[in-house]
């Protein structure tokens, strides 16, 4: 279970630059759950996700997963339940380092030793988990990262993310730099990947896309001026569509959905 109770974060704080960007924010997610998560720019998706991985520190509220505060862990420690792909297909990967070493470096979680830890079997292993991407990746270990193609990049991010069993994943807009080919796949094989272990993980996906966000997973939540305003799963999920979220914020804000690019994706 994943515990975010009265969560705030601003930036710039007490200059006349200063952004709420997340408001008393609460969610509670159970393991299995697969949220998508929609929202304008500026909303405070991204910056939920950074919270939730460690890599920002939030000014009040707090965080537990399985009963433990994780609130100020550092980044580094949370490294070991938290999976992450990102928006562009660059990160998340050594590009100087080979398909074969990143993969080891994913299930190691240590930067040295890696070709030693490498024996026989743990390779057949690697081989067959990227055979299961449908990509060609197994048949060179060897190639260098940084010469596959970014929806290769970014499915090999993927298999990093979830291989090694985190608790939680985190999906911040990651089909969204890929072409729409390249996109559809990276999309199966997230739903693949997730699928495999749904019983014991938690998944929290970014998307600007509405119609995706109903799609996929088994909720959503819409977010607006760093708040939770709208929280549908289920059955009452199966029954909305895109209209119905434009009408539901229209009416939580009273004001129009002004970004085009969630309507039009």
């Amino acid at each position: 279970m994943l515990v975010i109770k009265s969560l705030s974060k601003y930036f710039s704080k007490n200059t006349p630059h200063e952004i709420l960007a997340l408001n008393d924010f609460n969610l509670r997610v159970k393991k299995g759950d697969f949220i998508t998560i929609i929202g304008s720019n500026g909303a405070g998706k991204s910056t939920l996700l950074n919270l939730i991985a460690g890599t920002l520190l939030p000014d009040y509220g707090e965080i537990k997963l399985d009963g433990e505060v994780v609130t100020y862990q550092p980044e580094y420690k949370r490294a070991c339940w938290i999976g992450r792909v990102f928006q562009n297909p660059l990160l998340g990967t050594a590009p100087y380092m080979s398909i074969e070493e990143n993969l080891a470096l994913s299930l190691k979680r240590e930067k040295r030793g890696l070709r030693r830890g490498i024996n026989k079997d743990r390779r057949e292993y690697l081989r067959q988990r990227l055979s299961e991407l449908g990509l060609g990746l197994e048949k060179d270990l060897n190639k260098k990262v940084g010469l596959l193609s970014g929806g290769e990049r970014q499915a090999m991010t993927m298999l990093m993310a979830t291989m090694f069993g985190p608790k939680v994943l985190l999906l911040d807009e990651h089909t969204a730099a890929l072409d729409p080919e390249s996109s559809k796949k990276i999309l199966k094989i997230t739903e693949e990947l997730v699928e495999e272990r749904k019983n014991d993980l938690i998944t929290l996906m970014v998307t600007h896309n509405m119609k995706l966000a109903l799609e996929v997973g088994n909720r959503t939540i819409m977010m607006d001026r760093g708040q939770n305003i709208f929280d549908i799963q289920g059955e009452e999920r199966k029954k909305i569509d895109v209209n119905f979220l434009l009408k539901q914020f229209s009416k939580l804000r009273n004001q129009e959905y002004i970004e085009d690019r969630l309507v039009l994706d």
